[in-house]
Protein backbone atom coordinates (compact mmCIF):
# COMPACT_ATOMS: atom_id res chain seq x y z
CA UNK A 1 0.00 0.00 0.00
CA UNK A 2 0.99 3.67 -0.56
CA UNK A 3 0.04 6.03 1.99
CA UNK A 4 -0.50 9.40 0.28
CA UNK A 5 -2.67 10.21 3.56
CA UNK A 6 -1.78 12.15 6.74
CA UNK A 7 -3.20 13.06 10.10
CA UNK A 8 -5.36 10.09 11.69
CA UNK A 9 -8.11 8.73 9.62
CA UNK A 10 -5.82 7.72 6.58
CA UNK A 11 -2.92 6.56 8.60
CA UNK A 12 -5.74 4.47 11.07
CA UNK A 13 -6.52 2.71 8.12
CA UNK A 14 -2.83 1.77 6.67
CA UNK A 15 -1.49 0.94 10.02
CA UNK A 16 -4.49 -1.69 10.96
CA UNK A 17 -3.23 -2.92 7.26
CA UNK A 18 0.16 -3.04 8.01
CA UNK A 19 -0.37 -4.45 10.80
CA UNK A 20 -2.20 -7.49 9.18
CA UNK A 21 1.11 -7.93 7.27
CA UNK A 22 0.57 -5.41 4.00
CA UNK A 23 3.68 -3.84 2.97
CA UNK A 24 2.90 0.45 3.74
CA UNK A 25 5.10 3.29 2.55
CA UNK A 26 4.41 6.43 4.02
CA UNK A 27 4.65 9.63 1.43
CA UNK A 28 5.10 12.72 3.64
CA UNK A 29 6.35 16.18 3.10
CA UNK A 30 10.06 17.10 3.16
CA UNK A 31 10.96 19.38 6.22
CA UNK A 32 7.61 18.78 8.20
CA UNK A 33 6.47 15.62 7.39
CA UNK A 34 2.71 14.29 8.41
CA UNK A 35 0.86 17.25 10.73
CA UNK A 36 0.77 14.73 13.29
CA UNK A 37 4.68 14.81 14.08
CA UNK A 38 4.51 18.42 15.61
CA UNK A 39 1.40 17.42 17.71
CA UNK A 40 3.14 17.67 21.04
CA UNK A 41 3.92 17.22 23.74
CA UNK A 42 4.21 14.74 24.74
CA UNK A 43 7.26 13.61 23.07
CA UNK A 44 9.51 10.51 22.95
CA UNK A 45 13.35 11.12 23.80
CA UNK A 46 13.69 10.59 19.99
CA UNK A 47 11.40 14.01 19.53
CA UNK A 48 8.39 11.97 18.01
CA UNK A 49 4.98 12.84 18.93
CA UNK A 50 3.03 10.87 21.12
CA UNK A 51 -0.20 11.40 18.44
CA UNK A 52 2.22 10.36 15.21
CA UNK A 53 3.66 6.98 17.26
CA UNK A 54 -0.25 6.06 18.04
CA UNK A 55 -1.35 5.42 14.40
CA UNK A 56 1.95 4.82 12.08
CA UNK A 57 4.14 1.81 12.98
CA UNK A 58 4.71 -0.81 9.85
CA UNK A 59 5.35 1.91 7.98
CA UNK A 60 8.49 2.79 5.76
CA UNK A 61 8.22 6.54 5.31
CA UNK A 62 10.32 8.58 2.27
CA UNK A 63 9.65 12.64 1.93
CA UNK A 64 8.42 13.36 -1.53
CA UNK A 65 7.51 17.10 -2.59
CA UNK A 66 4.58 16.47 -5.02
CA UNK A 67 4.91 19.74 -6.82
CA UNK A 68 8.79 18.49 -8.09
CA UNK A 69 8.81 16.60 -11.28
CA UNK A 70 11.89 14.01 -9.55
CA UNK A 71 9.63 13.65 -6.82
CA UNK A 72 6.52 12.67 -8.59
CA UNK A 73 8.25 10.61 -10.77
CA UNK A 74 9.38 8.54 -7.74
CA UNK A 75 5.90 8.49 -6.27
CA UNK A 76 4.51 7.51 -9.80
CA UNK A 77 6.74 4.63 -9.92
CA UNK A 78 5.73 3.43 -6.69
CA UNK A 79 2.03 3.70 -7.60
CA UNK A 80 2.69 1.39 -10.61
CA UNK A 81 3.96 -1.29 -8.27
CA UNK A 82 1.11 -0.66 -5.58
CA UNK A 83 -1.45 -3.02 -4.89
CA UNK A 84 -3.75 0.30 -3.05
CA UNK A 85 -3.16 3.94 -2.82
CA UNK A 86 -4.88 5.60 0.46
CA UNK A 87 -4.85 9.78 0.38
CA UNK A 88 -6.92 11.96 2.05
CA UNK A 89 -6.26 14.90 -0.42
CA UNK A 90 -8.88 18.12 -0.76
CA UNK A 91 -10.72 17.03 -4.17
CA UNK A 92 -8.87 18.09 -7.19
CA UNK A 93 -5.80 18.52 -5.30
CA UNK A 94 -3.83 15.51 -6.94
CA UNK A 95 -5.26 16.09 -10.45
CA UNK A 96 -3.62 19.35 -10.24
CA UNK A 97 -0.53 17.80 -9.15
CA UNK A 98 -0.16 15.28 -12.08
CA UNK A 99 -1.75 12.26 -9.82
CA UNK A 100 -5.07 12.07 -11.35
CA UNK A 101 -6.75 9.13 -9.65
CA UNK A 102 -8.85 8.37 -12.23
CA UNK A 103 -6.49 8.53 -15.09
CA UNK A 104 -3.95 6.31 -13.09
CA UNK A 105 -6.62 3.64 -12.16
CA UNK A 106 -7.07 2.98 -15.93
CA UNK A 107 -3.13 3.15 -16.71
CA UNK A 108 -2.91 0.31 -13.71
CA UNK A 109 -6.12 -2.09 -14.39
CA UNK A 110 -5.53 -4.06 -11.04
CA UNK A 111 -4.70 -0.78 -8.78
CA UNK A 112 -7.54 0.34 -5.92
CA UNK A 113 -7.57 3.71 -5.01
CA UNK A 114 -9.31 4.61 -2.12
CA UNK A 115 -9.89 8.56 -0.67
CA UNK A 116 -10.45 9.65 2.38
CA UNK A 117 -12.77 12.98 2.82
CA UNK A 118 -14.75 15.09 5.30
CA UNK A 119 -17.79 15.51 3.74
CA UNK A 120 -17.60 13.37 0.40
CA UNK A 121 -15.92 13.80 -2.96
CA UNK A 122 -18.17 15.99 -4.01
CA UNK A 123 -16.96 18.84 -1.20
CA UNK A 124 -14.08 21.19 -0.54
CA UNK A 125 -14.49 21.08 3.03
CA UNK A 126 -11.49 19.53 4.52
CA UNK A 127 -12.55 17.13 7.34
CA UNK A 128 -11.87 17.91 11.02
CA UNK A 129 -13.20 15.16 13.74
CA UNK A 130 -14.57 17.96 16.09
CA UNK A 131 -16.56 19.36 13.53
CA UNK A 132 -17.76 16.36 11.83
CA UNK A 133 -18.74 15.21 15.29
CA UNK A 134 -20.94 18.54 15.06
CA UNK A 135 -22.60 18.06 12.35
CA UNK A 136 -23.55 14.64 12.06
CA UNK A 137 -25.17 14.48 15.56
CA UNK A 138 -22.91 12.83 18.37
CA UNK A 139 -22.49 16.11 19.67
CA UNK A 140 -26.03 17.06 20.83
CA UNK A 141 -26.61 13.55 22.32
CA UNK A 142 -23.64 13.51 23.77
CA UNK A 143 -23.19 15.10 28.06
CA UNK A 144 -25.25 15.35 30.60
CA UNK A 145 -28.89 16.56 29.76
CA UNK A 146 -28.86 19.57 31.33
CA UNK A 147 -25.10 20.60 30.44
CA UNK A 148 -23.47 21.22 27.17
CA UNK A 149 -23.30 19.30 24.00
CA UNK A 150 -19.94 17.54 24.57
CA UNK A 151 -17.69 15.77 21.82
CA UNK A 152 -16.30 12.56 22.40
CA UNK A 153 -12.89 12.34 24.52
CA UNK A 154 -11.71 10.11 21.34
CA UNK A 155 -11.41 11.58 17.71
CA UNK A 156 -13.77 8.50 17.32
CA UNK A 157 -15.06 9.79 13.99
CA UNK A 158 -12.09 9.54 12.24
CA UNK A 159 -11.16 6.14 13.88
CA UNK A 160 -14.66 4.70 12.55
CA UNK A 161 -13.99 6.34 9.28
CA UNK A 162 -10.27 4.75 8.91
CA UNK A 163 -11.54 1.28 10.01
CA UNK A 164 -14.25 1.52 7.40
CA UNK A 165 -12.29 2.57 4.57
CA UNK A 166 -9.92 -0.41 5.73
CA UNK A 167 -13.05 -2.93 5.43
CA UNK A 168 -14.05 -1.38 2.09
CA UNK A 169 -10.11 -2.00 0.80
CA UNK A 170 -10.02 -5.09 1.85
CA UNK A 171 -13.66 -6.04 0.15
CA UNK A 172 -12.78 -4.92 -3.09
CA UNK A 173 -9.40 -6.71 -3.00
CA UNK A 174 -11.18 -9.96 -2.56
CA UNK A 175 -13.60 -9.08 -5.39
CA UNK A 176 -10.50 -8.18 -7.32
CA UNK A 177 -9.08 -11.69 -6.58
CA UNK A 178 -12.14 -13.22 -8.98
CA UNK A 179 -11.20 -11.27 -11.60
CA UNK A 180 -10.33 -7.70 -13.15
CA UNK A 181 -12.84 -4.96 -12.15
CA UNK A 182 -13.62 -2.03 -13.65
CA UNK A 183 -11.71 0.99 -12.58
CA UNK A 184 -15.56 2.63 -11.02
CA UNK A 185 -15.25 -0.34 -9.03
CA UNK A 186 -11.76 0.07 -8.00
CA UNK A 187 -12.31 3.70 -6.96
CA UNK A 188 -12.97 3.90 -3.00
CA UNK A 189 -14.43 7.08 -1.49
CA UNK A 190 -15.21 6.82 2.23
CA UNK A 191 -16.07 10.52 4.40
CA UNK A 192 -16.13 11.10 7.87
CA UNK A 193 -19.73 12.49 7.49
CA UNK A 194 -20.87 9.02 6.06
CA UNK A 195 -19.18 6.97 8.68
CA UNK A 196 -20.15 9.08 11.56
CA UNK A 197 -23.99 9.32 10.70
CA UNK A 198 -23.90 5.10 9.87
CA UNK A 199 -22.24 5.11 13.58
CA UNK A 200 -25.51 6.76 14.48
CA UNK A 201 -27.08 2.98 14.54
CA UNK A 202 -29.87 2.49 17.04
CA UNK A 203 -30.05 5.97 17.51
CA UNK A 204 -31.15 6.78 14.49
CA UNK A 205 -33.97 4.32 14.17
CA UNK A 206 -34.95 5.40 17.75
CA UNK A 207 -35.43 8.66 15.53
CA UNK A 208 -36.85 6.91 12.30
CA UNK A 209 -39.32 5.06 14.06
CA UNK A 210 -40.50 7.41 16.79
CA UNK A 211 -40.70 11.15 14.62
CA UNK A 212 -39.05 12.27 17.67
CA UNK A 213 -35.51 13.88 18.04
CA UNK A 214 -32.78 11.99 20.06
CA UNK A 215 -32.16 14.06 23.45
CA UNK A 216 -29.07 13.71 25.51
CA UNK A 217 -28.92 10.79 28.71
CA UNK A 218 -25.65 11.35 29.81
CA UNK A 219 -24.32 8.18 31.34
CA UNK A 220 -27.61 6.70 30.75
CA UNK A 221 -29.53 4.61 27.96
CA UNK A 222 -32.86 5.96 26.41
CA UNK A 223 -34.01 2.63 25.75
CA UNK A 224 -32.75 0.06 28.73
CA UNK A 225 -33.14 0.66 32.66
CA UNK A 226 -30.96 0.34 34.84
CA UNK A 227 -28.17 0.67 32.21
CA UNK A 228 -26.19 3.03 33.68
CA UNK A 229 -23.31 4.78 35.80
CA UNK A 230 -23.78 4.59 39.27
CA UNK A 231 -21.64 5.84 42.38
CA UNK A 232 -20.83 3.09 45.57
CA UNK A 233 -19.02 4.04 48.52
CA UNK A 234 -15.67 4.84 46.97
CA UNK A 235 -15.55 4.98 43.17
CA UNK A 236 -17.96 5.16 40.10
CA UNK A 237 -18.82 1.76 38.39
CA UNK A 238 -21.32 0.70 35.80
CA UNK A 239 -24.17 -1.79 35.59
CA UNK A 240 -25.31 -2.86 32.10
CA UNK A 241 -28.53 -4.28 31.71
CA UNK A 242 -29.66 -5.85 29.15
CA UNK A 243 -32.77 -8.25 29.82
CA UNK A 244 -35.19 -8.99 31.95
CA UNK A 245 -33.54 -11.90 33.27
CA UNK A 246 -30.53 -10.33 33.82
CA UNK A 247 -32.42 -7.45 35.86
CA UNK A 248 -33.69 -10.22 37.94
CA UNK A 249 -30.20 -11.24 39.00
CA UNK A 250 -29.20 -7.53 39.20
CA UNK A 251 -31.83 -7.01 41.51
CA UNK A 252 -31.53 -10.16 44.14
CA UNK A 253 -27.38 -9.82 43.94
CA UNK A 254 -27.67 -5.72 45.44
CA UNK A 255 -30.36 -7.12 47.76
CA UNK A 256 -33.20 -5.23 46.72
CA UNK A 257 -35.70 -8.14 46.15
CA UNK A 258 -38.29 -6.14 46.46
CA UNK A 259 -37.57 -4.70 43.22
CA UNK A 260 -37.18 -8.12 41.76
CA UNK A 261 -40.56 -9.49 42.51
CA UNK A 262 -42.00 -6.15 41.21
CA UNK A 263 -44.52 -6.42 38.54
CA UNK A 264 -44.23 -3.52 37.18
CA UNK A 265 -40.61 -4.03 36.85
CA UNK A 266 -40.30 -7.25 35.23
CA UNK A 267 -40.20 -6.01 31.80
CA UNK A 268 -37.77 -3.40 30.14
CA UNK A 269 -40.84 -1.09 29.34
CA UNK A 270 -42.17 -0.66 32.87
CA UNK A 271 -38.35 -0.41 34.06
CA UNK A 272 -37.97 2.66 31.16
CA UNK A 273 -41.67 4.08 32.84
CA UNK A 274 -40.14 3.85 36.22
CA UNK A 275 -36.75 4.84 35.77
CA UNK A 276 -36.64 7.99 38.50
CA UNK A 277 -38.23 5.13 41.05
CA UNK A 278 -35.52 2.37 40.13
CA UNK A 279 -32.40 4.67 39.79
CA UNK A 280 -32.79 6.21 42.47
CA UNK A 281 -33.60 3.24 44.75
CA UNK A 282 -30.44 1.33 42.95
CA UNK A 283 -28.58 4.64 43.32
CA UNK A 284 -29.03 4.67 47.93
CA UNK A 285 -28.09 1.30 47.87
CA UNK A 286 -24.54 0.97 45.85
CA UNK A 287 -23.56 3.96 48.38
CA UNK A 288 -23.41 1.50 51.09
CA UNK A 289 -19.98 -0.71 50.01
CA UNK A 290 -17.14 -0.11 47.86
CA UNK A 291 -17.48 -0.42 44.05
CA UNK A 292 -15.51 -4.04 43.68
CA UNK A 293 -18.22 -5.34 46.51
CA UNK A 294 -20.78 -4.68 44.41
CA UNK A 295 -19.06 -5.55 41.23
CA UNK A 296 -18.05 -8.74 42.44
CA UNK A 297 -21.36 -9.67 43.14
CA UNK A 298 -23.08 -8.57 39.85
CA UNK A 299 -20.87 -10.74 37.93
CA UNK A 300 -21.08 -13.87 40.14
CA UNK A 301 -24.89 -13.25 39.04
CA UNK A 302 -24.34 -13.00 35.37
CA UNK A 303 -24.98 -9.20 35.13
CA UNK A 304 -22.87 -7.06 32.84
CA UNK A 305 -20.93 -4.34 34.85
CA UNK A 306 -17.66 -2.85 35.45
CA UNK A 307 -15.39 -0.34 36.84
CA UNK A 308 -14.83 2.92 35.47
CA UNK A 309 -11.07 2.98 34.82
CA UNK A 310 -8.63 5.85 34.00
CA UNK A 311 -6.31 5.14 30.44
CA UNK A 312 -3.46 4.11 33.01
CA UNK A 313 -5.29 1.40 34.87
CA UNK A 314 -6.19 0.40 31.50
CA UNK A 315 -2.80 0.25 29.86
CA UNK A 316 -1.40 -1.90 32.81
CA UNK A 317 -3.67 -4.88 31.46
CA UNK A 318 -1.97 -4.95 28.22
CA UNK A 319 1.29 -5.10 26.49
CA UNK A 320 1.76 -2.02 25.67
CA UNK A 321 4.55 -0.06 24.47
CA UNK A 322 5.68 3.75 24.24
CA UNK A 323 7.46 3.51 21.08
CA UNK A 324 4.81 1.29 19.16
CA UNK A 325 1.31 2.14 20.97
CA UNK A 326 -1.65 -0.20 22.08
CA UNK A 327 -1.48 -3.68 20.30
CA UNK A 328 -3.42 -4.48 17.10
CA UNK A 329 -7.01 -5.03 17.79
CA UNK A 330 -7.05 -7.04 14.49
CA UNK A 331 -5.51 -10.63 13.83
CA UNK A 332 -1.80 -9.08 13.64
CA UNK A 333 1.75 -8.51 14.87
CA UNK A 334 3.75 -5.44 15.15
CA UNK A 335 6.95 -5.37 12.73
CA UNK A 336 8.38 -2.12 12.13
CA UNK A 337 8.16 1.00 14.70
CA UNK A 338 6.59 4.21 14.07
CA UNK A 339 9.31 5.72 11.37
CA UNK A 340 11.47 8.78 11.52
CA UNK A 341 10.73 10.88 8.57
CA UNK A 342 12.23 9.63 5.08
CA UNK A 343 13.92 7.35 7.15
CA UNK A 344 13.57 4.75 4.64
CA UNK A 345 13.68 7.49 1.72
CA UNK A 346 17.11 6.54 -0.17
CA UNK A 347 16.12 2.72 0.10
CA UNK A 348 12.83 2.98 -1.43
CA UNK A 349 14.10 5.47 -3.94
CA UNK A 350 16.66 2.80 -4.93
CA UNK A 351 14.79 -0.03 -4.68
CA UNK A 352 11.39 0.81 -4.42
CA UNK A 353 9.11 -1.88 -3.61
CA UNK A 354 11.85 -4.68 -3.18
CA UNK A 355 12.93 -2.54 0.47
CA UNK A 356 10.38 -4.58 2.11
CA UNK A 357 12.26 -7.92 1.37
Amino acid sequence: MLDLSRVLAGPVCSMMLGDMGADVIKVERPGEGDETRGWGPPFDPDGQSAYFLAINRNKKSIAADLSQAHDRAVVLDLISGADVVLDNFLSGSLGRLGLDPAELLDRHPDLIWCTISGFGPDSARPGYDFVVQAECGWMSITGEPDGAPTKVGVALADVIAGKDAAIAILGVVAERAGGRLPSERRRINISLADSARAALVNVAQNVLVSGSDAERWGNAHPNLVPYQLFEAADRSFVIAVGSDGQWRACANALGLHDLAEDDVLRTNAGRVKERDRLVSDVSRRVKEMGAQNWIDRLQAAGVPCGLVRTVAEVLRDVDADARTGVPPSVPGSVRLPPPKLDEHGQSIRTLGWRTFR
